[in-house]
This record gives C-alpha cells, sequence and structure tokens, in this order.
C-alpha cells in the first residue's frame, strides 16, 4: 500500500518532503549529504541518512525494508506523512559483487540510485576538473589531494560548496559524454549530482508551498 492509500492529517504548516539515502561508505559520503542537505534545505526538507555502510545489495535490502517499515507505521498511525517521499542509495561500483543484482532490485522497488565508478571521491575531484579518461580508486584519491593537500575522509565541504555548481555542469557533461559513447555508467562516471540537485529542488519547492501557505 503506498502513499496514496494513507489519510494525510492536515498539516498547521505545509508537510515536508522526506528523503531517506542509506550510503555505502560510514564517513566521507554520510557527513557530505549531511552538510548538503544542511546548506540547502533550511529545514524545510528532512533528509535522513543512513550511515551504517554495506555493499550495494545489503544496501538496497535495507533501503527497501525501511521504506517498507515507513509505510507500515504510517498506517499504523494513520499518517502518510511518515512515509518517505524519496529513498536513495549511494554506492560506488569499485568491483562490487551483484552489482547487477543490486541495481534490478533498486529498480524493482522504487528506489533511487547515486553511484559513483570508480569512487565518491570522483564527485570532489569534479569540483576542480573533468576527467574523461578511465582512472583507479588510488589515482582519484590522489588527484584530489593535488587541489586539496590535507585530505581526509572528510571532504572539505566549504571549499566543495564554492565550486558547486561547475561540479554539477562537468558530472552532466560527463555522463552525457558517457551516453554518447554507450557507455553510460562506465568508470568514469558518477550520478550524485542527481541526488543533490534533487535536495535543491525539493527545498525550493517546500519554500515555496510555505510562502503560499502564509499568503493565504
Amino acid at each position: 500500500m503506498g502513499r496514496s492509500s494513507i489519510k494525510r492529517r492536515r498539516p498547521s504548516l505545509p508537510p515536508r518532503p522526506r528523503i531517506l539515502i542509506v550510503c555505502e561508505g560510514t564517513v566521507t559520503e554520510p557527513r557530505y549529504l549531511h552538510d548538503f542537505a544542511y546548506r540547502e534545505r533550511t529545514r524545510l526538507v528532512d533528509v535522513q541518512v543512513d550511515d551504517r555502510g554495506g555493499v550495494p545489495k545489503t544496501l538496497v535490502e535495507r533501503a527497501v525494508d525501511l521504506k517498507r517499515s515507513a509505510e507500515r507505521e504510517a498506517r499504523r498511525q494513520r499518517n502518510g506523512f511518515l512515509t518517505y517521499d524519496e529513498v536513495w542509495c549511494v554506492f560506488d561500483v569499485d568491483g562490487h559483487p551483484n552489482l547487477p543484482a543490486a541495481i534490478e532490485q533498486a529498480n524493482a522497488n522504487g528506489i533511487k540510485l547515486a553511484i559513483s565508478n570508480p569512487c565518491f571521491e570522483l564527485w570532489a575531484l569534479l569540483h576542480f576538473r573533468d576527467q574523461r579518461g578511465h582512472i583507479e580508486r588510488q589515482h582519484v584519491r590522489a588527484a584530489c589531494r593535488n587541489h586539496i593537500p590535507n585530505l581526509t575522509k572528510l571532504l572539505p565541504f566549504g571549499l566543495l560548496f564554492e565550486k558547486y555548481e561547475e561540479a554539477v555542469a562537468r558530472a552532466r557533461a560527463l555522463a552525457k559524454w558517457q551516453f554518447e559513447q554507450g557507455n553510460s555508467g562506465s568508470n568514469p562516471s558518477t550520478s550524485v549530482f542527481l541526488l543533490t540537485e534533487r535536495i535543491r529542488d525539493l527545498s525550493a519547492i517546500a519554500n515555496l508551498e510555505r510562502l503560499k501557505k502564509r499568503e493565504r
């Protein structure tokens, strides 16, 4: 039973869109996404990040379980706002087993994916330069250090956010280039920007709805 079959309570303010993000990494990805969500949502988009880690198949299975659990709780409390508007999994390609099965399961259950090939740090690298040639994980991190000398697992969010628009433009161009080569999702590629841009879009929608509510 989906969100549409659950009766929603009439809120005093417009409801906040809820996004659940299940991450492969336990430090780099969750911290970056927490920081990004805090920067963008202005408390109007409820982004919850699950940072327990795991391989892609495990992440997708957990995401499906959490999505269904939220739907059960929403039915129990008769409150549709307890469900998630969107559920995302964030993981790397990086030689993981059962990757096609994980993607198939995600698609079958309405789970959206932000996949990086070879690794999440490629998204960080695109804040500073293009990357079209095949590149291994260790070389991505080495290239990042040319721009972030004291790089650790915690990415410098402030520095990256200053170049966010450049990173989105490069990631979009890279995805288009890979698609035109018939190599969508191949090394190098990242769809993290689809998730961050979605957070931005939902934040803008929530802000607009709140303004409309105040004007009534």
